[in-house]
């Protein structure tokens, strides 16, 4: 009888232990006093979440686990993560989840990234915009995928420099001591040659001027005798009206000859006050020409590596494919 109520009692002890070790497991989990709000996402990589797997809001403490975790019915293609929530989470309609770690060798776990302040809260069982998880095996692709382009990188990037190093060359074989000497020469030459015409093309434009003026002048003349000789004869004609008819027909003559080197000489004005912009032009090309020339000279003697050509090479924009 003894040994019977001692076994008895280990078994109503072992009974009461469990229950307390459920209860407190439950009383842990947050399963009494509230119930958690449900939430769904969807990612095209579960990064190995499963049911049971924490909850975190902007990488605190859990606030929430995984319910379930299988592929989504309407499309294959992606995971379907069903979660819940403490109620007390602030979760709003703008607010995403996220697959996540809190080391590179932790576990990954369901991180929700807060919304913004003045979005409504989000109802249970909306469906949170995700940030698609990226694992390792989706970096070791794309850094496979960028290998070969950074190789033909590397060899187009040597080839350049190949010809970079050709241009220097040649840039150091024009540039040498003799070239040098030779283009100073030439430049010296041609200032030369500009400071002794200077002069010569100097008194040309003041000859042009000056005939332009004396011609402006003998045309204003020559209008004033046409006038003063049209009155003459105005007056002669007026007293050998009444006596000599022949006479009459000499003056009027006379006056159709006057009257045709007046249109004449209207004819030369016109022509001259037309080309008379022209001749300005031409003067101030010339003085242009003249000081581009200078300014030219005095570019090459400075920086004569202006004169180098280009190497043939055509260039390259980003996102050209290189030559084959």
């Amino acid at each position: 009888m003894e040994s019977k109520r001692e076994d008895a009692l280990v078994g109503l002890f072992v009974l009461v232990a469990a229950g307390l070790l459920v209860l407190t497991v439950f009383l842990l989990s947050g399963t009494f006093g509230h119930s958690e709000v449900p939430y769904r996402a969807y990612f095209k990589n579960a990064g190995g979440l499963g049911p049971g797997t924490q909850v975190r809001y902007a990488g605190g403490p859990p606030i929430g686990r995984v319910q379930k975790v299988q592929s989504d019915p309407q499309d294959p293609a992606r995971m379907e993560i069903d979660f819940s929530l403490q109620p007390d989470v602030p979760v709003k309609t703008d607010s995403k989840a996220i697959i996540t770690n809190t080391s590179p060798l932790g576990d990954n776990f369901l991180g929700i990234i807060p919304g913004t302040a003045s979005s409504p809260k989000a109802p249970s069982g909306t469906t949170l915009k995700s940030v698609e998880f990226v694992s390792f095996a989706d970096v070791a692709a794309i850094l496979a995928e960028i290998g070969p382009n950074a190789n033909d990188l590397v060899v187009n990037i040597n080839a350049r420099a190949v010809a970079l190093k050709d241009t220097l060359d040649r840039v150091n074989d024009l540039l040498n001591a003799q070239n040098r000497e030779n283009i100073g020469a030439s430049l010296g030459n041609v200032r030369s040659m500009l400071q002794e015409n200077r002069p010569t093309i100097h008194s040309a434009i003041q000859n042009v001027n000056d005939s332009s003026a004396r011609l402006s002048s003998l045309i204003d003349d020559f209008r004033k005798t046409s006038a003063q000789a049209n009155d003459a004869l105005s007056h002669l004609d007026a007293a050998i009206a009444e006596d000599r008819p022949d006479l009459r027909q000499s003056v009027a003559s006379l006056r159709q000859a006057l009257g045709s080197s007046v249109a004449l000489t209207d004819q030369l004005d016109r022509t001259l006050d037309t080309n008379a912009e022209n001749l300005d032009e031409i003067l101030d090309n010339l003085r242009h020409a003249t000081d581009n020339l200078n300014a030219f000279t005095e570019t090459i003697k400075t920086r004569p590596y202006t004169l180098i050509r280009n190497s043939g090479i055509k260039p390259r924009n980003p996102g050209d494919h290189p030559p084959k």
